[in-house]
């Protein structure tokens, strides 16, 4: 997880990215907002450049947040590759690229 406290949001009823949308009970985005309120974001504050973010919270090659995310525990490894992601990820990964070692995980449950 993340070292700093994030702050509890409450939902408005108004969708975050700026466009005024109403939106459902419990939600902070209209469908597909919240990719481009992530957009803007990224266009304002790091020329929309993926690797000015990165270099601005001090990940690159030799520090990498994927490892981080892994290390922190918000993120897993597979077991039978270098891929790296969220565990829904993993799973959907593990069933496409290596169906034996996803039936076998099942299968131990």
């Amino acid at each position: 997880m993340t070292s700093k406290p994030l702050p509890r949001l409450t939902p408005t009823g108004t969708c975050w990215c700026g466009c005024a949308k109403p939106v459902g009970a419990g939600s902070f985005f209209a469908p597909g907002h919240d990719k481009v309120a992530e957009a803007a974001l990224l266009a304002v504050e790091y020329g929309s450049s993926v690797a000015q973010l990165l270099h601005g919270h001090g990940y690159g090659p030799g520090h990498s947040v994927s490892a981080r995310a892994v290390s922190e525990g918000v993120w897993r490894k597979c077991p039978s590759c270098t891929y790296t992601g969220a565990p829904a990820s993993i799973a959907n990964h593990l069933k496409k690229s290596h169906p034996s070692v996803a039936e076998q995980a099942e299968s131990e449950r």
